[in-house]
């Protein structure tokens, strides 16, 4: 069953979380030396034996399945074309990956956008992958993706998420001016707040799975105070989760007009919200109406050549009892997909021409 879109919003605000990793004390922090790389594979670049002085290098831990990391990948190629003629290399590290062959289809599709090396973990005495063990768990990192920084000291300078990687720290890092002592006062400072965050998080996604709306409504508000000011208003959408389970469609309806007034050129957001207007079973026919006009918005806005507005779109066709129109609009969708949604969009494609709608939630 397709991912709720609050559970999409959630995976993007947080780093996506590491399986069976207990709080620990860290034992790698930033100016130690890096540990060694413990490579199972390398699947991109040549080969890299260990750090060097004549090098800057970045070791990111991602996985084929983190929302958040993907989102990441193209500022980390950024980062590595407009470095690597000075001497910086990059290391995508792909971990918790249940299936190490999906790394490479992967890495194809994603072009020009991840061109720098990519590595499979050493699996073969750690389960879990030896630097999974060595890097991540040792630094008390609980989530992906997460960004090393190695010095040309071979020493740890910074660590954080790729997206707060940002040019200066480059240029002073390659320069030898970055003071990794301040940088590692400042984050011991963060990791409480961040540690704390991530608790609100999830104490949040518990709520909705146990469909406390009360208390999922409570943890949102402290969710948005602790967010910038001008960020607050991207967690609008997630309110549509709870009016719906509370079955206030008057609310949701409102909201979402209000969403699809007020981003009318963001297609993205507005197909997000159509699908989640038509998430759930009992919808009333006025919900399902705003969904297919906010979703016929969204495909218009990219001129129908994109597959998840196109298939949003043909989900509320069939909700609203326009088979053959949803059908012709999934055809249209199958005709540009590719990748995993390719997977998605031939099933309900299938599915529709049956008269087998989508899969709604209680």
């Amino acid at each position: 069953m397709k991912t709720s879109f609050l559970i999409r919003i959630i995976a993007l605000m947080a780093t996506a979380a590491v399986a069976s990793v207990p709080a620990q004390a860290a034992s790698l922090k930033i100016g130690d030396p890096a540990p060694a790389l413990q490579v199972g594979k390398w699947v991109q670049g040549e080969p890299v034996a260990g750090f060097d002085s004549n090098h800057v290098y970045i070791v990111e831990f991602w996985a084929t399945w983190c929302v958040p990391c993907k989102a990441s990948i193209p500022h980390l190629n950024e980062i590595w074309e407009k470095f690597k003629d000075r001497n910086l290399i990059v290391i995508g590290q792909d971990c918790q990956e249940d299936d190490g062959d999906k790394v490479a289809g992967f890495v194809k599709k994603m072009g020009a956008n991840m061109t720098y090396r990519v590595t499979l973990d050493d699996k073969r005495k750690e389960a879990g992958g030896a630097m999974l063990v060595t890097w991540l768990k040792a630094a008390d990192m609980n989530g992906i993706p997460t960004a090393f920084l190695i010095n040309h000291q071979g020493k740890i300078a910074w660590i954080g998420h790729p997206l707060d990687l940002k040019d200066a720290i480059l240029e002073d890092v390659l320069a030898d001016k970055f003071d990794a002592a301040a940088f590692a006062r400042e984050f011991e400072k963060d990791q409480p707040e961040q540690k704390a965050r991530q608790a609100r998080q999830m104490k949040f996604i518990g709520a909705l799975n146990n469909k406390n709306w009360d208390a999922a409504e409570t943890l949102l508000n402290e969710i948005e105070q602790a967010e910038p000011e001008g960020d607050r208003d991207q967690l609008d959408p997630i309110r549509i989760e709870i009016f719906l389970g509370r079955q206030d469609y008057s609310s949701a309806a409102k909201l979402a007009t209000t969403l699809y007034t007020k981003h009318k050129d963001d297609a993205a957001l507005q197909s997000n919200v159509a699908w989640e207007l038509s998430s759930r079973k009992g919808a009333t026919r006025e919900i399902l109406t705003l969904a297919e006009t906010i979703a016929r918005h969204a495909f218009e806005t990219v001129d129908g050549t994109n597959a998840y507005t196109l298939d949003v779109l043909a989900r509320v066709q069939f909700l609203n009892g326009k088979t053959n129109e949803a059908v012709a609009t999934e055809q249209k969708a199958a005709a540009v997909a590719n990748g995993e949604i390719k997977t998605t969009v031939v099933k309900n494609l299938e599915n529709y021409s049956k008269g087998v709608g989508p899969e709604l939630q209680d």
